[in-house]
């Protein structure tokens, strides 16, 4: 089965993060960019293997 991909800029925080868990929620597999916070930015990612 092939997956539609989704590359989300800025999916750290704010509206990034919500389209990067809602993608997610709904069949993507997500790439998440960030700039300054790395942590933020694994945390998501975390948040996205996890569901």
């Amino acid at each position: 089965m092939h997956k539609k991909v989704a590359l989300v800029t800025g999916g750290s925080r704010g509206i990034g993060r919500a389209t990067a868990l809602l993608l997610a929620k709904h069949g993507y597999r997500v790439a998440v960019n960030y700039i300054n916070d790395e942590q933020a930015a694994r945390q998501v990612v975390a948040e996205i293997a996890a569901a």
